[in-house]
């Protein structure tokens, strides 16, 4: 059995009631019952769908027909029933009536409440103006990326201006109260919807949601509340970053018109290439030359690090293409895992001219049998080689 109330009842308006008549009931009832007026309240919450489901069949022709002929059944199609695109509101959440209704609860604030597109206690917020942001290229040496560095830096941007406090009004105080909103930042518009009349909020034009307008500009800033400078801007870039990074500092940009946020300073990091020193990573690469004897015979060499020079001990025997490791000599992982490794990649020098005792020199070894490579030695040059010149064996 259904024990649905007549939605004339529900209303409060007699059979005869005109669109306008129901528009001005439900009207009514909506904002006796809408969610933001009754947090919380179950019991409100059903009268506010109940309401929008007789509205919703009572004012459309077609269905009121139905209604007044079949009652909640609506007759063989089943509007009530579920079987014929009908709105049930008793059965939906308060989003699936939004929804049904278009953006009438969801664009603004509806019929003076907040909650859906208002600030809490019906006023609107006012949007509080930022400054546009500043983007700026540093360059920094390897040694800088590593260790981290605080940069100086002289930048011309907006600031705000000191003889009007950023209001743009000559000393500050030359403005009144705007006229069209009455200090709110805000207009209401009435829209003329199914549901009745709507209320929706924008921002003044006039004011532009400063909720005052200049009677007489600041001759300083010409009424802006900002002015161009140049300011020493100190800032600081954190050990690891790399070549590409863009670093977000907030509040280091341009200053916003008629007061509120600073914009951001985005630095972009742009590595110097090392003379010496390739980055991988956080791993950097040396390439080391040896000369034949150390290569040999083995030995100690210096070699540049990111933060200085450092003793490398060369084990006899060393071939080339070998690669050393340095630990710790790397550059900082930006999230603080540790630090990355130096890797020294041996490279050994064939002389292209010989005098007479060094040519004498080396063809002595000729046919010795350490100086000759073995067959295993072969293979194991061969296969590296392989790899190299064909990753995929």
């Amino acid at each position: 059995m259904d024990n649905k109330r007549d939605y004339y009842e529900v209303l409060g308006v007699d059979k005869n009631a005109t669109p306008e008549q129901l528009k001005k009931a439900y009207r009514k009832l909506a904002l006796k019952y809408h969610p933001d007026k009754n947090p919380g309240d179950k019991a409100a919450e059903e009268k506010f769908k109940e309401a929008a489901e007789a509205y919703d069949v009572l004012s459309d022709a077609d269905k009121r027909a139905k209604y007044d002929q079949w009652g909640h059944s609506m007759g063989p199609t089943g509007f009530g029933g579920g079987g014929g695109g009908g709105f049930h509101a008793s059965g939906m959440s308060m989003e699936d009536i939004f929804s049904h209704f278009g953006d009438i609860f969801g664009g603004g604030s509806y019929g003076g409440f907040g909650g859906f597109g208002s600030a809490a206690g019906g006023a609107p917020r006012r949007r509080q103006p930022k400054g546009s942001d500043l983007r700026i290229k540093v360059k920094l040496t390897l040694s800088e990326l590593a260790t981290g560095v605080t940069k100086k830096l002289k930048l011309p941007r907006y600031v705000q201006c000191q003889h009007c406090n950023g209001t743009g009004a000559k000393d500050g105080t030359a403005f009144q109260t705007c006229q069209r909103c009455h200090g709110s930042g805000v207009i209401e518009h009435v829209q003329q919807t199914f549901l009745g009349p709507m209320q929706s909020t924008a921002t003044c034009p006039d004011c532009h949601g400063e909720g005052k307008t200049i009677t007489q500009r600041c001759e300083y800033c010409g009424g802006e509340g900002i002015v161009r400078q140049e300011e020493v801007v100190e800032f600081s870039i954190p050990a690891g970053v790399s070549d590409g990074m863009t670093l977000q500092l907030k509040g280091k940009g341009n200053a916003a018109r008629h007061g509120g946020v600073n914009g951001d300073l985005l630095v972009v990091i742009e590595e110097i290439p090392d003379p010496e020193l390739i980055r991988d990573g956080n791993d950097v690469v040396y390439n080391l030359m040896l000369d034949i004897p150390t290569a040999t015979l083995g030995g100690s060499v210096e070699v540049p690090t990111i933060t200085g020079k450092a003793r490398l001990k060369i084990p006899a025997g060393t071939q080339p293409g070998k690669v050393l490791r340095l630990r710790g000599k790397g550059l900082p992982s930006p999230e603080g895992y540790g630090n990355g490794d130096q890797l020294v990649n041996i490279m050994v020098y064939i002389p292209e001219q010989l005098n007479d005792t060094e040519r004498k020199a080396i063809e002595s070894l000729q046919g010795q049998p350490n100086v000759q490579a073995s067959d295993s030695i072969k293979k194991r040059i061969f296969s590296r080689l392989r790899h190299i010149f064909n990753p995929e064996n």
